[in-house]
This record gives structure tokens, C-alpha cells and sequence, in this order.
């Protein structure tokens, strides 16, 4: 199949696993759109909401409709690393054997990850880096597609650990997720107080997925796409030369270049699904929210002010 072929099929099978998902999940399109662009370029998610939005149940079904293997990890303030990576035990016969922990999967929930201490948030940012995990000296490579959805809970701050901004860096997008509207609640109430169950299909297998990874990587890009990306986020630091004093006002730190590259893999990603065979400067407008959110650092004075990432990113743009 050629590359022209290949976009074209992912434009379809994208809609109908938006269908799909749409049978257990009401609204929330841009957030699942989200999540998915991250998927089809093999990034990872930070998802930030207040509980009982059913983000546990939209990665299990999202899981479900790729065909892919999905694990859960509630994090704790008492979670060891062995706990999630998996630990070696003796076993009858006096020799050592490994026992897989839960992210050994394809999809990770990482629940509440500011829950649990560094010690062991590094440990999962670790799998999410090499996709491997190294035990008692012993390297296991992870399944692949592999993909990480952290959940943050942004309401609740006691007993927190907050992820450094290295750590927040290794993930491709921070999605918001909002309260639904009146309407939508409304379907929501009606299609979870009955006995009905949607039955969900499977439209894809992994290596499906790692195809579509590929191809999003072959898409071309022209140099001025590339360009704008780039001077879009060298924009964001306040120490950049020629910076705008808007930013050297309100930001202390400016996103790197792992934004950049970001930008231009989501932007391929977003055009594909749109039936574009190539990136324009509006799919990176479109995916600049989710990328540069958690990658800018304000200052006390846009917190005084109440200026919020997205009211300095759309200022930027």
C-alpha cells in the first residue's frame, strides 16, 4: 500500500474509532483527539482534571478499540518502584525469577501520578524514556506500541509531589479535561442508570499502530512549517534574544526544543487524520495548546494577575 493510501485508510479507520469510542464516551471529542494524535506518533499524555470525568474509563475503552493490552496503576504515597516495574522473587527450586509488574502493558494508566514520591515517578519516566526497564542488572524490553496516560488530579494539592519540569517535559501532551455541558451530562446520567452495555469492536491490532507510527514519521514537512514551530517556541523564553516583553513579563522559563520536535510530529499526525498529505502552519496552531502547556513556567506575576498558560500561548500565536 502506498503512503497516499495509507493516509487515506487512516482518515477512515480514525472515524470510525471515534464512533466507537463515542458509544461509551459523550463529548469530550477534543480530548480523545488528543490522546489519540499522541498514540498514532508514540508519545505519551499528562491528563489533568478533577475526579469522576471517566478518565479511567475512556483509556480502557480507547485501550479496547486499538485491541491493545491495558494496565492501571493507582499511585500511592507508599508505591515502591518494585511495585510498578515487577521485582525478582526465589522460586521452588532456589532460582531467581522475574515477575512482570503492571507496566508491562501496552496502554499504562498512571493514576494520580503526583500521588507517589520521585523516587518511583522516575522510575515509570524511565520506562516511558527507553521503553525498558532495567532489574537487578537484567535489561526487559516493554511491549510495543507503548504509551503512558498520567492522570493529575489539579484541585487537590495535600500530600502532592509535583513533577519537576524535566519530568513533565518527557510527555508529548497535557490535556485538559473539562466538565461537560449541560447536555451532554444529561446523556451521560441517562446511558450509565440503565443495564445496557455498548459492545465495543476492536479496529486495530499493534502492529497496525506501529505502521501508523511510521508512516506519520515519512509524511513530509516543508522547511517553513519547521520554521514556524521553531520560532513558536524559541518565543516562549523570556531570555531568548528579541523576546517580547509579554513573555519576559510573566514567564520564567520557556519551553526546549523537545517542543519543537513535538509540534511537528502532532502536526503531522493532525494533518494525516484531516486527509492532508503534508503539514501547514495551522496544524500546528492546532496541536500548540496540548504540547507548550506544561513545558512553560510562569512567574508570580502571572499568577498574581491570573494569566493562564493558554492566555499567553494564544498571545504567542
Amino acid at each position: 500500500m502506498s503512503d497516499v493510501d495509507a493516509v487515506k485508510n487512516l482518515v477512515q479507520k480514525h472515524q470510525d474509532l471515534k464512533k466507537e469510542i463515542a458509544k461509551v464516551i459523550i463529548g469530550q471529542e477534543e480530548v480523545i483527539e488528543q490522546i489519540l494524535l499522541s498514540i498514532y506518533t508514540g508519545g505519551h499524555s499528562l491528563l489533568i482534571g478533577v475526579p469522576g470525568l471517566a478518565k479511567t474509563l475512556m483509556v480502557n475503552t480507547i485501550a479496547q478499540t486499538l485491541g491493545l493490552d491495558f494496565k492501571r496503576i493507582q499511585f500511592t504515597p507508599d508505591l515502591m518502584p518494585s511495585d510498578i516495574l515487577g521485582s525478582e522473587v526465589l522460586d521452588q527450586n532456589r532460582n531467581f525469577k522475574f515477575i512482570m509488574g503492571p507496566v508491562f502493558g501496552n496502554i499504562i494508566l498512571a493514576d494520580e501520578i503526583n500521588r507517589t514520591p520521585p523516587k518511583t515517578q522516575a522510575a515509570l519516566l524511565e520506562a516511558m524514556q527507553e521503553r525498558a526497564v532495567t532489574i537487578a542488572g537484567k535489561q526487559y524490553k516493554l511491549k510495543r506500541p507503548y504509551f503512558v496516560l498520567a492522570t493529575q488530579n489539579p484541585i487537590e494539592q495535600e500530600g502532592t509531589y509535583p513533577l519537576p519540569e524535566a519530568q513533565l517535559d518527557r510527555f508529548m501532551f497535557a490535556i485538559e479535561l473539562k466538565y461537560p455541558t449541560i447536555e451532554e451530562e444529561i446523556q451521560v446520567v441517562k446511558s450509565t442508570t440503565t443495564d445496557d452495555e455498548a459492545q465495543i469492536n476492536v479496529l486495530f491490532n499493534a502492529d497496525e499502530i506501529i505502521e501508523v507510527q511510521h508512516l506519520i514519521r515519512r509524511i513530509p514537512v516543508p522547511d517553513n512549517v519547521v520554521d514556524y514551530a521553531v520560532r513558536l517556541v524559541s518565543r516562549t523564553r523570556p531570555d531568548q534574544e528579541g523576546a517580547l516583553d509579554y513573555v519576559k513579563n510573566y514567564i520564567d522559563w520557556g519551553a526546549g526544543p523537545r517542543a519543537s520536535q513535538n509540534l511537528v510530529l502532532a502536526a503531522k499526525a493532525h494533518a494525516a487524520i484531516h486527509g492532508k498529505f503534508s503539514p501547514d502552519i495551522e496544524d500546528i496552531k492546532a496541536v500548540s495548546l496540548g504540547i507548550l502547556r506544561h513545558r512553560i513556567l510562569k512567574n508570580y506575576k502571572a499568577e498574581a494577575e491570573g494569566i493562564t498558560e493558554e492566555k499567553i500561548i494564544t498571545e504567542l500565536l
